[in-house]
């Protein structure tokens, strides 16, 4: 072959390989028989959620993919795959799997989160996550729920102790 496009081949897999280091969440989907109307609509949802979709050939994504140390993905790169490169854990989990319930034809693989190979089961776990915001909400309701509770018992007993004088006062005249 000749050497410059080589060279091209090689950069190519260095920039995947980047992007695998870089993401939190990569996840390997089969697209096969979606139409390039459904394919534009998952783009479509990923990008809201800061997550990008790239089809590589897989003979890049498995360089890749060893280089890394990810072997276990490598024999599921066959067939017409994309893989989804998300900022955070759960977004491209949620979002592939809320879109694979609407088309069946979007198969769900495997990925790598947080530098760990996770099967499909792991996906559908992360997928019923809420994102990062929506934890951090939760979190911050469960540290507020004992201020809270402990506010209305104070509260309540305060306005016991005034009921008990409003009470009093009449039957004391």
């Amino acid at each position: 072959m000749n050497k410059q496009i080589l060279a091209q081949k090689e950069a190519d897999v260095n920039v995947l390989i980047q992007q695998m280091k870089d993401a939190k969440s990569v996840v390997v989907v089969e697209y096969r028989g979606l139409t390039v109307g459904e394919v534009t609509e998952l783009r479509r949802a990923l990008r809201e959620e800061g997550v990008s979709m790239k089809v590589y050939k897989n003979t890049y994504a498995q360089r890749a993919a060893k280089e890394l140390g990810y072997d276990e993905i490598i024999d599921t790169l066959v067939g017409p795959n994309a893989l989804t490169f998300g900022a955070d854990q759960v977004a491209p989990a949620r979002v592939l799997a809320k879109f694979a319930k609407t088309h069946d034809k979007l198969i769900l693989k495997n990925g790598i989160v947080d530098g760990a190979v996770v099967d499909n089961a792991t996906i559908q776990t992360l997928a019923s996550l809420p994102n990062k915001e929506g934890m951090l909400a939760k979190f911050a309701s469960c540290l507020n729920a004992p201020v809270i509770k402990f506010a209305m018992t104070v509260k309540a007993l305060a306005e016991a102790k005034e009921g008990t004088n409003t009470e009093a006062a009449p039957a004391a005249e």
